[in-house]
């Protein structure tokens, strides 16, 4: 007796015999090939779409003749007609297997298809979404077969789908009779398919076949701003991408400010959550009104978030984690509903909040470990994802570590004296000539510098308004490799420097970047208290990670990632002459964009991804800087610029940096301001 064809599919490489009549769609799901279908074989949706290929395939052993295949059918020309089909494409589940055949799964049809964003962070996601759509023929009921119409509409979606135990709630169960009914018993349902947790659920039901979309959120819920991707659940694709201000800025620019305000304030921490909530609906609204969708449509969401941000959005009191040892309430994943956090989506839609890494290293940090796969890097990897609070991780495939330092908002631009936050008109970089200590910059919003023609006219919508957190940095190194500025952090006067640039500043001396008085402008300095934050916040920054190194047992790093939005825009070199990062070579030192909302993405379109960073977040090693004894230690040697303990003979191969030292021990006048101390009278 003849065996059966072979069927083999590629790039899979699985393969079968099947009898002869068998269709190709049914070959691909007992074999369990990745072959999209939404209409489950009724020839509607034409996501099953094949590419057959003929002749002598030595790699597989087979010939396969011009027959292999049954003959075109009048479900795929009339496709073709309407829609237009690639010449040598075959539907699935028409083309039914005559003979040995190898069968090509184009990208388009796969239902885990790579999706490759076009943005600052590229990524290749594997589609794997939570919440589907499934077009089902409904029996009709019967008087001989007393059964409700949900139950059919149950037992079809397992028939058809295989999707078993499926649930439904009161909503469905008011929406659906006219449905079914106005659809002819055919329907399609968007099903959230559950985990081990939750079962199945139908989430929403339309009549026929519905050719339009579902949408979910990736959301990066920040200290100082919340971030949130609009996704097409179907194709992956970023609909739309938006971001506020965190309401909560109002309770304190800090952490600790907000728990402290919770502390101090009866009912504060209900405060702060109502604050958040109505700021993501307001963005919601924004966002879905940018991508022109109605915001039912809207069924899944998944945020990520630092540990106070995640207690304050659940309306958790954050109390604990104000104190030793910093206990989190949970830090699992939470599988939500919407509505249990007052948000305004679809009814039943559906909230996942990645797990934390411990006391003060959140979601948004186990988020970045899904960017960036530390765990799975063959180098040593410093991954920095710096914010108001900075989330650090350490590690390679032996171990990752992890912690969180708290850097302030001076990076972005806060408790600087002409800072803002990044907008157009805010200086974002600065070179100094070492000569002649004149600067020339940027501003956000045009690609010319200072000193070059057009200037004037490219800036006259924005004026210059201020100088922003990725300026700052640029200018304090510029600063202190044109040698105006000491290691100690003290900016020399006019005669320790020989610039003009170089002005009194009360005690200390300030340095001129631009002075727009004559246009009406303000004029932008640096001066020594701009400084002495930015010093905090690095030293913070740098202790951090060099606190996980000697915890690693090691003294250098071999690559460093910096994300976050602000992370995107640091230069390097400026990061490292400024010591906010370990000494390594400077192509080694890249941007992630923002990784977070990239995790946060990943985790939103598969969910299979879910449970690896859950996995993968129990493996992390956690550090407390608090109680670690030598953090302190690292703080004080890393408020040099760059440092004055450590060697960075990397950097110093690179750049020269001046042996100035304007610290003359003088007061009024005296320090850093060319004075002499003034001997005391006996």
């Amino acid at each position: 007796m003849a065996e059966d064809p072979l069927v083999v599919f590629t790039p899979s490489g699985k393969r079968g015999r099947f009898p002869v009549g068998t269709p190709v769609l049914t070959a691909a799901r007992q074999l369990g090939v990745d072959l999209d279908s939404v209409c489950g074989g009724r020839g509607i949706c034409s996501k099953c779409q094949i590419t057959p290929s003929y002749g002598e395939f030595p790699k597989h052993g087979v010939t396969v003749a011009d027959d292999a295949l049954s003959e075109w059918n009048k479900v795929e020309q009339r496709y073709k007609d309407k829609r237009g089909l690639i010449d040598g494409r075959r539907l699935g589940c028409q083309a039914k297997v005559e003979g040995d055949i190898v069968i090509d799964v184009p990208p388009e049809s796969q239902v885990h298809r790579q999706v490759v964003r076009k943005r600052a962070e590229v990524r290749d996601i594997t589609m794997n979404p939570a919440v589907r759509l499934y077009y089902v023929e409904v029996e009709e009921p019967d008087m001989h077969k007393p059964s409700g119409d949900l139950e059919r509409l149950i037992e079809a979606l397992e028939k058809q789908w295989e999707i078993k135990g499926v649930e439904a709630d009161l909503r469905i169960l008011q929406l659906m009779q006219p449905v079914l009914r106005k659809g002819g018993w055919k329907v399609t349902v968007a099903v959230h398919l559950g985990d081990e947790t939750t079962p199945p659920k139908i989430m929403q039901i339309w009549p026929g076949f519905y050719e339009g979309t579902i949408y979910g959120l990736a959301v990066d819920l920040g200290s100082t701003t919340i971030a949130a991707h609009l996704c097409d659940l179907k194709t992956g694709e970023v609909v739309a991408s938006s971001g506020i201000m965190n309401p909560q800025i109002r309770f304190g620019e800090d952490l600790m400010s907000r728990v402290s305000y919770a502390m101090m304030n009866a009912g504060g921490d209900k405060e702060m959550t109502s604050a958040v909530r109505d700021g993501m609906n307001a963005l919601f609204d924004q966002i879905a009104g940018e991508a022109e969708i109605d915001k039912e449509l809207i069924v899944d969401a998944v945020f990520v978030c630092n540990p106070v941000m995640h207690h304050l959005f659940l309306g958790i009191d954050p109390f604990e984690l104000g104190q030793a040892p910093f206990a989190l309430a949970t830090s699992d994943a939470m599988r939500l509903k919407a509505t249990e956090l007052d948000l305004t989506l679809h009814p039943s839609a559906r909230v996942y909040l990645l797990p934390c890494i411990a006391g003060h290293v959140g979601a948004d940090a186990a988020a970045v470990a899904l960017s960036e796969a530390p765990d799975k890097s063959e180098d040593l990897a410093l991954i920095v994802d710096v914010g108001t609070n900075a989330e650090i991780l350490l590690g390679n495939k032996e171990k990752v570590l992890a912690c969180s330092s708290p850097t302030g908002p001076a990076f972005e631009g806060a408790q600087i004296s002409s800072g803002q936050r990044a907008a157009p008109g805010a200086i974002e970089r600065v070179e100094i000539d070492p000569v002649t200590k004149e600067p020339r910059f940027r501003i956000i919003g045009s690609d010319i510098w200072s000193d070059e023609n057009g200037f004037a006219e490219a800036i006259a919508t924005t004026g210059i308004t201020g100088i922003c957190g990725s300026g700052i940095i640029e200018a304090i190194a510029e600063m202190r490799l044109a040698g105006v500025l000491d290691a100690s952090g003290l900016i020399g006067s006019a005669e320790q420097t020989g610039s003009v640039r170089c002005i009194q500043d009360g005690r200390t001396n300030a340095y001129l970047l631009w002075d727009g008085s004559a246009e009406g402008g303000p004029t932008i300095t640096v001066t020594n208290p701009d400084i002495r934050a930015i010093q905090m916040a690095k030293a913070a920054l740098y202790s951090g990670a060099r606190l996980l190194m000697d915890k690693f047992g090691v003294d250098t790093v071999d690559r460093v990632v910096l994300a976050g939005a602000f992370g995107a825009h640091i230069s390097a070199k400026h990061a490292m002459v400024l010591g906010m990062i370990p000494d390594c070579v400077l192509d080694k030192v890249t941007s992630a964009g923002n990784a977070a909302g990239t995790g946060a993405r990943i985790a939103l379109l598969n969910t299979k991804a879910r449970g690896e960073i859950e996995d993968t977040v129990r493996q992390i090693e956690k550090i407390e800087t608090a109680v670690e004894p030598r953090f302190q230690e690292h703080f004080v040697n890393a408020s040099a610029i760059p440092n004055s303990a450590e060697p960075f003979p990397i950097l110093e191969s690179v750049v020269t940096l001046p042996s100035v030292n304007f610290n003359t021990g003088g007061d009024a006048g005296g320090a850093g301001a060319g004075g002499r101390r003034r001997r005391r009278r006996g």
